[in-house]
């Protein structure tokens, strides 16, 4: 009788022993499917937010980074180039980005946080060119130039502000991405403050 209680009571033992290993190894081969199907490393890092040391960045000068595979301009505007962005410009086609989907900070002449810092996605709203950053004046470019952007492509032209003259190709301002400032050198693209 106790051979056949030993018997059984091994039965039982390899018999749960095998649901157990069998389990296991059920978990094991879901881990790679299961992982197929979220985004891999690459994709969570083309939508999130990017961190721009601006402390480099000398006065009149400006910075491209890439977020979201679109390039990014971060430009430290001179106290010179914030004295030439005027408020009601009668060759500006929005002066105060009332017509487009625009952060509520880029509602006002100078389209930013902090007027020293413009930040922008450097793509015009024509046909996604890249414009040219053209600071100073150039009679080429028109007698209201007193510099911004200059997209080749076409032909529009945008502000120190990145704000759209009337009568171009480019229907809209340039898009200005949601950022904040983390700390005086640091800025953080791709995400609001909150």
């Amino acid at each position: 009788m106790s051979d056949n209680n030993n018997s059984s009571n091994r039965r039982n033992f390899l018999t749960n022993l095998t649901k157990v290993m069998g389990g296991v190894g059920a978990v094991f081969a879901a881990i790679p499917f299961l992982s197929s199907m979220s985004p891999s490393e690459k994709t969570k890092m083309a939508g999130a937010p990017i961190e721009i040391d601006v402390s480099n960045i000398q006065p009149g000068a400006f910075k491209i980074v890439e977020w979201r595979g679109k390039p990014v301009w971060v430009v430290r505007r001179t106290p010179e180039m914030l004295e030439k962005i005027k408020n009601d410009v009668g060759y500006l086609a929005d002066p105060n980005s009332n017509e487009e989907n625009q952060p509520q900070y880029a509602q006002n002449k100078f389209r930013s946080v902090k007027p020293e810092y413009l930040v922008l996605l450097g793509v015009c709203t024509h046909l996604g060119c890249s414009p040219l950053y053209k600071p100073g004046q150039n009679k080429d470019l028109g007698l209201e130039w007193e510099g911004g952007f200059f997209c080749p492509c076409h032909g529009s032209k945008f502000d120190l502000s990145g704000r759209v003259f009337k009568g171009m190709p480019a229907p809209t301002n340039l898009e200005v991405p949601p950022y904040y400032f983390a700390s005086d050198t640091k800025l953080i693209v791709g995400a609001d403050e909150g």
